[in-house]
């Protein structure tokens, strides 16, 4: 029997029934072409909502907007507790019109409800909390210097960090409302302005925020939103002179091509980029809360997650039997529609992404993998894949080597740890890995061995607001969270006085 979903508010319903386009200057501003997206429910492909696309003349008019308002001093040249108490003010806004956020998430990405609720709105508003309190604390140094010359001179030299200017931040669909607040909230706190370009697929919640950010005090042209092709709109975003730092979450692919764009115009920029995660399970781990790990850290949002573990390193003593729980339990969980509180598992983002975890799946059968469970395209509208366990898995197959964001989960065997160590490192991603055992001596061994950015032991998947976030390798440059992204939308200047 299906459960009955869970009704939108009338506020959620109203903004839904809107035509939306880019926000500008503290307000959504149509376009002058009539080029036009179609919004669809991924539990049931009904059509959602519309967006009107920019055209090169709003990028143009939203970069001027961003820039105006950096160069006048109205965000950058209040005092640090005054975009503290604003930003502090946005967050509490935020809260409450939590379940309004909510409800537009689930509905525009897919994602559990629940998830909705915790993750993308609960867990963010601590993150808003603590990047607000930044704003009075960035901070220089003052450094003693040994100048030969003048003869007889004094120095007095220190440093200060000076916001970058104009932000353009492009935000991935999975986690469409945090991860934009990863890049809005650092970004104004150090009195930078920001353009958020969103997903194509998932631009509501982004586009309320900024209705939020105007009702909370911060002045017009300091947080703006672009809607438009990336290969258009977020093209031109991203080369234009005016952009002074360009925070990327998405693809590697795609992530080489901002980087490489922003770097003609030796435009600052970090990059956090995809992940083939593993997860390595030692002889003496237990089972059950590593079956747990599994599920939690790898179908979180439908495997949707750049952090999410996708490959499973188990040793050869404990193989079939952590095969054989994990597959019951994820045989067991409910697909349902993100606004069904009962279900477990909900739709993919987009039928795009259904096609492209399905290929992945088709492959990974040709290339000799097992299903163990799941695998197929249920029976029912909307862009469902089931949760599915691929046992058997060897070290070059295409599902252990490549990100396929879906709900799949690889599980490969081992019999020596320092070739499943090996193995682990030999892929392009670093981005996070997690280590399950109780021998706390071997776990300490192994973590400076792992090439990825975040280790995790006896856990996978969870963030926090001062812990340091970024990848290795190809999983991107530079990192969110704490003061290490304070420092990526600041510029350092050196000061030297003689006296």
């Amino acid at each position: 029997m299906t459960s009955p979903l869970i009704q939108p508010l009338a506020s959620v319903e109203a903004f839904l029934a809107r035509s939306h386009a880019s926000f500008i200057d503290g307000e959504q501003r149509l376009p002058g072409g009539e080029t036009r997206r179609t919004l669809r429910n991924p539990a049931d492909d009904t059509a959602l909502s519309e967006t009107r696309l920019a055209d090169l003349a709003q990028v143009e008019a939203i970069v001027q907007s961003a820039h105006r308002a950096f160069r006048s001093g109205i965000w950058s040249g209040l005092t640090p507790a005054e975009r503290e108490r604003l930003l502090l003010r946005f967050a509490d806004l935020v809260e409450q019109h939590s379940e309004e956020l909510a409800q537009l998430e689930s509905l525009n990405q897919g994602k559990s409800i629940h998830i909705a609720r915790a993750i993308e709105v609960g867990a963010t508003l601590n993150y808003m909390r603590y990047m607000a309190g930044w704003a009075t604390k960035i901070e220089g140094q003052t450094l003693d210097v040994s100048m030969p010359m003048p003869a007889g001179a004094r120095f007095n030299a220190y440093t200060r960090r000076e916001p970058a200017g104009v932000v353009a931040g492009i935000v991935p669909w999975n986690f469409p409302m945090m991860i934009a607040l990863w890049k809005v909230m650092p970004a104004l706190a150090c009195g930078c302005t920001i353009i958020i370009k969103p997903a194509d697929e998932t631009p509501l919640t982004v586009l309320r925020l900024a209705e939020l950010a105007i009702q909370a005090g911060i002045p017009a042209g300091v947080f703006n939103v672009l809607l438009g092709q990336g290969s258009v709109a977020g093209a031109a975003l991203i080369a234009h002179p005016l952009v002074n730092k360009v925070s990327f979450t998405g693809s590697t692919a795609v992530g080489k091509q901002v980087g490489a764009a922003a770097l003609q115009n030796m435009t600052r920029f970090t990059l956090e980029l995809g992940g083939k995660n593993p997860m390595l399970v030692l002889p003496d781990a237990d089972l059950d809360k590593a079956v747990a790990g599994a599920i939690g850290g790898g179908l979180l949002n439908q495997g949707q997650v750049c952090a999410a573990a996708s490959r499973f390193f188990v040793h050869a003593s404990r193989y079939d039997d952590f095969v054989e729980r994990l597959g019951a339990q994820v045989a067991a969980l409910k697909i349902g529609a993100g606004m069904d509180p009962q279900a477990q598992i909900n739709p993919l983002v987009s039928r795009r992404q259904q096609d492209s975890v399905l290929g992945h799946l088709a492959r990974a059968r040709e290339q000799g993998a097992r299903v163990h469970c799941g695998g197929a395209r249920p029976e029912r509208p909307g862009y469902f894949v089931e949760p599915t366990v691929l046992a058997d898995v060897e070290p070059g197959m295409d599902c252990a080597r490549e990100e396929i964001f879906g709900p799949v989960l690889s599980v490969l065997r081992y019999d020596d740890l320092d070739t499943a160590v090996e193995r682990i490192n030999d892929n392009p991603n670093g981005l996070a890995a997690s280590i399950w055992s109780n021998d706390l001596g071997r776990v300490m061994d192994l973590i400076p061995r792992i090439q990825a950015g975040t280790v995790w032991v006896n856990n996978h998947v969870p963030l926090d607001p001062n812990l340091p976030f970024g990848g290795y390798k190809q999983s991107g440059i530079g990192r969110e969270f704490g003061r290490a992204a304070i420092e990526g939308f600041t510029e350092l200047k050196s000061v030297c006085i003689t006296y």
